[in-house]
């Protein structure tokens, strides 16, 4: 049977144009890159045409990120600049007007514009006072100012839609100037409105990020709705960082080496509560300086000093004193009813970030996070393994002391005496000839003094046991040198000092590694950057990564609003001016957004 032919119409790839005022690292810029919005047969294709910055480094950052030159440009006017930085411009230094931006751009007009202007002045941050001198007044100006440079430079091609973000703060500590340039974009023939959103939900990030937007959409060019992009679920920062090395793996590169923190700054980290902050801290007793219930111990001590029980575990014997400097008499309990707070924050594996801020660290939010990877070498599988007594043993080696002891459930009898010890005023049990002190009772408790050693008393002369002063020479060191058979301990006085910066590996109560996030993994929960993938961004400084990093758009979740954008750009194309859809309506047609422009968002 002869089946109909048909083919399928080609694709009507439509280019968009983005440019970004304020660009930084070209967050934005990159998600914009990888929208592709589609309507019918006609399909959008993102294209940026510049992007511009006061920052070069950033500026670098941009072109690496996404392809296309940037600009170095200073929006300040002469007034501005000299509120913030407290004297004139340099020599040389001039205001840059409309034909800046427009040369910025490559002489091209752009579909859409992106502004991210900085936010130190808005943000919560910095106290209310410091955000009302004249320095942070002038940067917050910045907002109105970039607005009309734009709508100046491409007033002979308008820009079909706006999108203006920033910190939510705004809303407050800028609704003066956000009511001028809500008048500006309408008397330039826009419909706006103001929303606000969580970039980890558009972007389906592992981190929360709260976001204000300006939306504006040019009327006449653009007779479609503007709908919001979908939400989606946060993730758990874990997914994230469970894909990529372990910190401080040269793989992957210089941005994700572990800060170098204080002592104090470890050990805090070590007490605060997965989930919590360092609010949690404040339950420790301190008593003279010094924590009254803790003390800080080698990983592997002997003898079960310190120890402490899972929850799920059996205790030990109980005995006169059980005390946790002689044994494992302390329980990591579970049961705790806590409550989200920020500084010094350590994040459980399984629980979403917090919006990465160019603050970045241990002491200035939930910075950090409680690793449950092991961070040494993998242990021998049967090493002090205790075979259960209805199991088989495990093959007979040459390496017997590895995985040959057993759960012996029988109880011994009176005078079995293994290890056992015979009080001095007690008879001795009989004397056989395997008497041996693993054999029965063969010690006594002998309370006579010590004898006088003398010449030719090994123990005398040995050092068994030994410990060398700090400020002493150790002794010739032999093939046979051991702790019991000579001075090969030493009394080592070294502490990291409060302040000392390094880099430590404390296992917290919860069982886990409470560190910093690395740089790198900031970028990855920014999405900045995939985490299989290596990034270097311009320098060597990680503080100037983590700036400009906190201050990113995310490009997943810039990637969401670009495609909702691309798609009524499409519609608009296409002369389509309705499309069934849920989704809530950003920007409404002018008549309604004209009448509630006074009110607040439409």
């Amino acid at each position: 049977m002869k089946r109909d032919a048909f083919t399928l119409a080609p694709d009507d790839v439509r280019e968009i144009r983005h440019f970004h005022l304020f660009c930084g690292l070209g967050g934005g810029a990159k998600g914009f890159n990888k929208a592709s919005p589609r309507v019918g047969n006609m399909v959008g294709k993102f294209r940026c045409i510049g992007g511009v910055d006061v920052d070069p480094a950033a500026i670098r950052d941009f072109q690496r990120l996404t392809g296309t030159p940037g600009t170095v440009l200073d929006l300040f006017d002469r007034s501005q600049y000299q509120a913030f930085h407290g004297m004139e411009p340099p020599a040389g230094w001039r205001e840059v007007g409309p034909a800046e931006i427009r040369a910025a751009a490559g002489g091209e007009y752009p579909h859409i514009v992106f502004l991210s202007a900085p936010c130190k002045g808005f943000s919560g941050l910095l106290s209310e006072n410091r955000s009302r001198t004249d320095k942070y007044q002038a940067l917050n100006r910045l907002t109105l100012r970039g607005i009309w440079l734009m709508l100046e430079a491409f007033a002979d091609e308008p820009p079909e839609l706006i999108v203006f973000e920033n910190v939510p703060r705004i809303a407050n500590r800028g609704r003066h100037l956000l009511d001028q340039i809500g008048d500006l974009l309408q008397s330039y023939g826009y419909a706006v409105a103001e929303t606000t959103h969580d970039c980890g939900e558009l972007g389906a990030l592992a981190q929360s990020r709260k976001r204000f937007l300006l939306v504006a959409r040019h009327v006449a060019k653009v007779q479609p709705f503007l709908y919001e992009p979908e939400k989606k679920s946060l993730a758990a920062v874990g997914t994230v960082l469970d894909r990529m090395p372990l910190p401080g793996d040269p793989a992957g590169g210089p941005m994700h080496r572990i800060p170098r923190l204080q002592w104090q700054t470890w050990v805090r980290l070590a007490f605060v509560e997965a989930g919590s902050d360092w609010r949690s801290l404040n339950r420790l007793a301190v008593e003279d300086g010094v924590l009254r219930d803790f003390l800080i111990v080698p990983e592997h001590f002997h003898n079960g000093y310190m120890g402490v029980n899972r929850w799920e575990d059996p205790m030990g014997t109980v005995r006169g004193r059980s005390l946790p400097l002689n044994g494992a008499f302390s329980v990591a309990d579970p049961r705790y009813q806590g409550h989200e707070y920020q500084q010094y924050g350590v994040r459980r594996w399984e629980d979403t970030c917090g919006a990465v801020s160019s603050q970045s660290a241990p002491g200035g939010g939930a910075y950090s996070v409680a690793d449950p990877r092991h961070t040494g070498p993998a242990k021998h599988s049967n090493e002090f393994r205790i075979v259960p007594w209805s199991e088989e043993a495990r093959a007979v080696t040459g390496a017997h002391g590895s995985g040959q002891c057993v759960a012996d459930p029988r109880r011994a009898g009176e005078g079995f005496g293994k290890y056992m010890v015979t009080g001095y005023r007690q008879p001795a049990g009989t004397v056989i000839s395997g008497s041996t002190t693993g054999q029965g009772a063969y010690a006594v408790a002998d309370p006579r003094p010590s004898l006088e050693r003398g010449k030719g008393d090994h123990y005398l002369t040995g050092g068994h046991y030994g410990v060398a002063k700090w400020e002493e020479p150790s002794g010739a060191v032999s093939a046979a040198a051991c702790h019991d058979n000579g001075r090969w301990s030493v009394a080592d006085p070294r502490m990291p000092a409060a302040a000392d910066n390094l880099v430590a590996v404390i296992r917290a109560l919860d069982g886990t590694w409470h560190r910093p996030f690395t740089t790198l993994e900031l970028a990855a929960l920014q999405s900045l950057v995939d985490p299989e993938e290596h990034l270097e961004l311009d320098g060597l400084s990680d503080s100037d990564w983590r700036e400009r990093i906190g201050n990113a758009v995310p490009p997943d979740a810039a990637q969401a609003i670009a495609g909702v954008m691309g798609t009524t750009l499409l519609l608009a194309w296409s002369g389509e001016t309705f499309m069934l859809s849920s989704a809530p309506i950003w920007v409404r047609p002018v008549a309604v957004a004209l009448s509630v422009a006074q009110g607040g968002a439409a």
